[in-house]
């Protein structure tokens, strides 16, 4: 499998166990093709959430925790670049509030994110059941 060099995993905290990393960045790649967007290069951050949190108070004026953000840093209209933030510190804890594994979270945030920058969203109650089914194909496929 070829490596992907458009998407990168930088970890700003403790360990993340992110396993199968190259297999997963082809899999983001794909997941970009089959929602009809161009991805140019994506940067994964794993953080705290205390990070986090500064990120959401600074630059989306929100004071509440959060397992992810996302920017579109795109300059060019039809080609993605985009850095997704993820507390995992939060993803520890809903893991364990949802009662899953940890590395079920994970890649339901890492998806989440991706499909909110290929323009799915989750403020109704319509829009987060769309979010749910398209991230459990999604986390379904790539356990495959």
């Amino acid at each position: 499998m070829a490596i992907n060099t458009n998407i990168h995993f930088f970890f700003q905290c403790a360990t993340v166990p992110l396993r199968e990393r190259t297999r997963l960045k082809s899999f983001i790649n794909k997941l970009f093709r089959k929602e009809h967007q161009k991805l140019k290069s994506l940067n994964y951050i794993f953080c705290t959430d205390k990070e986090l949190l500064n990120i959401n108070r600074n630059y989306l004026k929100h004071d509440f925790y959060t397992d992810i953000i996302s920017f579109d840093l795109s300059t060019v209209p039809g080609e993605m670049d985009a850095e997704i933030y993820i507390s995992i510190d939060r993803v520890r804890e809903n893991a364990s509030a949802f009662k899953t594994s940890l590395k079920q979270e994970l890649l339901r945030v890492i998806f989440h994110g991706a499909l909110h920058l290929c323009g799915y969203d989750d403020k109704s109650s319509i829009e987060k059941d769309l979010m749910r089914k398209k991230e459990d194909y999604y986390i379904r496929t790539f356990q495959k």
